[in-house]
C-alpha cells in the first residue's frame, strides 16, 4: 500500500474530467505533506484511472487528469 493511497482514492472517487488541488490539500486529504517521492508515485495513480498532469511550485497545485479509454 503506498502512502499517498487516500490521495488516489479521493482522485478516483473525485471523476471529474480534470481538476486542480492544491498541496495543502493534498496533505490534508493524504495525511502527509507532499514532497519529492509524489514524482515517482504519481505512476501508481494510473491504476485509478487518471494522471498528474502539471504541478505548479509557483501555485504549490497539481492538475490531475482523468485517462481517456478509448
Amino acid at each position: 500500500m503506498s502512502k499517498y493511497n487516500p490521495l488516489w482514492e479521493y482522485v478516483q472517487s473525485n471523476g471529474s474530467p480534470s481538476f486542480k488541488l492544491t498541496f495543502e490539500e493534498i496533505q490534508n486529504i493524504a495525511g502527509i505533506p507532499i514532497d519529492h517521492s509524489f514524482l515517482t508515485y504519481k505512476k501508481e495513480l494510473t491504476e485509478y484511472g487518471y494522471q498528474v498532469g502539471k504541478i505548479s511550485m509557483k501555485e504549490q497545485t497539481v492538475i490531475f487528469k482523468k485517462i481517456e479509454r478509448g
